[in-house]
This record gives C-alpha cells, sequence and structure tokens, in this order.
C-alpha cells in the first residue's frame, strides 16, 4: 500500500479555467493514480460552469470577449481561498494552528490594551445623573464606579435629591436622622419606596393574594412570630399573623481574594441586619392558636389553596427543626402543621417594603 504522506493531491487555481485551457485530453488522459475518484471535484464543476455560463451570456449579447473575462477572473480571484479543498487531517491541523494563533493573539491584545481609567472623582460627579433604577448597571462598569457606590456621599446624594417635605416618613427616614452612616444605603433604600413614584408603584399593584405559591421562604428560619387585631375592609376586625424569616445565605466556593471588598470606612454604611429577612403576612378572619415553639424551627412547606367553604384561601405551614438538604424528601409524619383558615389576605415582604418592621 502507498504511504498516506506520498499521495499526491490536486491543487486546482480557478484563475486557470477559461475556453482554451480547459479541453476534452485533459479529462481523456487523466492519470487514475492521481485523481482516484471518476468524477471532477466539486470546486473545479463550480468553476467550469461559471465559465460556460459566461460564454453562453457573451454569444446572446455579442459583448466584447476582454470584458466576460476580465469578469471571470474577477470572480474566480474573490473564490481561490474557498475554492481550494484540504484534506481532512491537513484541515485539521491548520484550524488547530490558527486556534492558537487567535488565542495568542487575543491575549496580547488583552495584555498591551488595558484601555484607559479614569480616576474616581469623575465617576463621583456622572453618579449624580444615575436612576435609582440604574445604580446597579452603573456599579457594573467598573471597579471605580463601583467604589463610588459603596460611599455615603452617594446615598446621601441619592437620599436628598428625591426628598419631598410632603412625604409623610418614619422617624428613622427623616433627614436628621440620616446623619447617621450606620445602615445609611439600607435606609435610602427603604426611603425610596416612599418617595420615588416607579417604585412606590411595584408596591401598590400588589394583589391581596399571590397568584401562586410562593418559594422563596422554602428552608428559611423563623425567627419572630407575633400575632395582633387590626381593621380592615370589613365590617369585623381581622387577625394578623406575622411570621419573621431569616433565609439562609447558600454556601459558595469562590475565592474571597478575588470578590470584592467593601472599604473598610463604608462598612457601616452597608451595614443592614435585616438583609436576608422576609415577613409572611396572613390576615384571618378568625383567631388560631399558634404555639409559639415555631420560632427558631425551618419552613418546609407552604401552601395556599382554596378553603373548604369555597369562599375563602387557606395557608398551610410545615414547621422542621433542621432544613431539608439537597436531594432529600420531607416526610409527613414530622414537623410542626400550622393551619390559617379562612384567610382574607397574603402578604410575603422584602427588607424594603414600607410596612416591614425595621430592625436599624
Amino acid at each position: 500500500m502507498p504511504k498516506k504522506g506520498n499521495r499526491k493531491r490536486l491543487k486546482f487555481r480557478p484563475g486557470d479555467v477559461c475556453s482554451e485551457s480547459v479541453t476534452v485530453a485533459d479529462y481523456a488522459n487523466a492519470d487514475p493514480a492521481v485523481v482516484k475518484s471518476g468524477r471532477l471535484k466539486k470546486a473545479v464543476a463550480n468553476a467550469i460552469e461559471k465559465e460556460v455560463k459566461l460564454l453562453c451570456g457573451l454569444e446572446a449579447s455579442q459583448g466584447p470577449v476582454q470584458e466576460v473575462l476580465s469578469s471571470a477572473e474577477g470572480v474566480s480571484r474573490a473564490d481561490r481561498d474557498s475554492s481550494e479543498e484540504l484534506e481532512p487531517e491537513e484541515a485539521d491541523e491548520d484550524l488547530k494552528a490558527a486556534r492558537k494563533k487567535k488565542n495568542k493573539r487575543r491575549k496580547e491584545s488583552s495584555e498591551s490594551q488595558d484601555g484607559d481609567e479614569y480616576p474616581i472623582d469623575i465617576w463621583l460627579v456622572l453618579s449624580a445623573y444615575i436612576r435609582p433604577e440604574d445604580v446597579c448597571k452603573f456599579a457594573l462598569i467598573c471597579r471605580n464606579a463601583w467604589t463610588v457606590t459603596c460611599t455615603a456621599a452617594f446615598w446621601t446624594r441619592l437620599y436628598r435629591r428625591h426628598y419631598s417635605l410632603e412625604a409623610e416618613l418614619p422617624v428613622r427616614l427623616q433627614p436628621d436622622s440620616m446623619a447617621s452612616m450606620r445602615c445609611l444605603r439600607a435606609c435610602v433604600i427603604r426611603s425610596l419606596f416612599h418617595l420615588y413614584e416607579p417604585f412606590s408603584a411595584r408596591i401598590s399593584t400588589c394583589p391581596p393574594l399571590p397568584e401562586a405559591t410562593p418559594n422563596t421562604l422554602l428552608n428559611a428560619r423563623c425567627l419572630l412570630f407575633w400575632v395582633k387585631e387590626v381593621s380592615g375592609s370589613r365590617p369585623e376586625n381581622l387577625w394578623q399573623f406575622n411570621f419573621k424569616f431569616e433565609k439562609q445565605a447558600p454556601k459558595t466556593r469562590s475565592n474571597p481574594e478575588r470578590s470584592l471588598q467593601l472599604p473598610k470606612r463604608y462598612r457601616d454604611v452597608h451595614t443592614n441586619p435585616d438583609s436576608d429577612c422576609y415577613l409572611l403576612q396572613v390576615n384571618t378572619l378568625n383567631f388560631i392558636y399558634i404555639p409559639h415553639m415555631v420560632m427558631g424551627m425551618t419552613l418546609s412547606l407552604m401552601a395556599i389553596n382554596v378553603s373548604t367553604d369555597m369562599r375563602h384561601h387557606r395557608v398551610r405551614l410545615v414547621f422542621q427543626d433542621s432544613p431539608l438538604l439537597r436531594g432529600q424528601k420531607r416526610r409527613a409524619d414530622q414537623g410542626q402543621q400550622v393551619a390559617l383558615d379562612p384567610v382574607h389576605s397574603v402578604r410575603l415582604m422584602n427588607w424594603w417594603h414600607p410596612q416591614y418592621p425595621t430592625s436599624a
């Protein structure tokens, strides 16, 4: 058997194809050892087909021969790179070499061109024109822009820009209380839900009952539980059951050295004891006794369905001593079950909600 490296390969140049260079002898006297397949390569056939079409168009239009041949040469030059066929092994080697060159070129360009780094004072000036909903986008531009969002000056300017004397704010969110740097960021965000119309509209449009059962509180630990009697739209008073949950932070394997660290002088600004907390507020028509032992337990199930009278809703909560691990199924005979029926409204509040009881 002939060795693979000694195999001859035809190299076709589309510029050589014309009415004079292609003859019948080229096909009749073709060496079968060179051209093993009994048919033409696709690139050769396409070039001949273009030449025939050009010649047919020449006879029909009776135009000058030189113009048609020059157009054929222009087409052949454009398709020269794509018409040459390589064998699979050579094509793979060329592809790998091209990828290596491209990666090397990209690495060199990234090392040599790091871009322009503007001083932090410029980003501090630009931050005065950022809308509250665009703070996250602004912080993702670069490291200096993120550092600006960590400063107390940024959050103080944002508060003063949207403050209004007509707004009714809690005592902690008044201008006199905002002079303290502790929990400044959290207080400004809470005040924006009172002062900034796009944020307050999100809360006002929330329905009294969620469309689907929220799964945010699964594996959350109940910190506090209290009950109080409130007046609502009904002539009878309602009983309000409040459950404060703390969501357990997921375990990450990220390297703390690579992650961004808050500046030490601004850590009090970002302090928020309720950052991972939620408030589940359930209003019922009747008083229901719930043992206080649910405090400290983990919520493993929450279900909202139709009550037995088909007129109201029913909330079912199941608490367990320890959180469920990933892939572990809950057993029906374990845990403390709490059933609230009939239910008038259900609300799940984040820490920035105006009705959320703050710890700051």
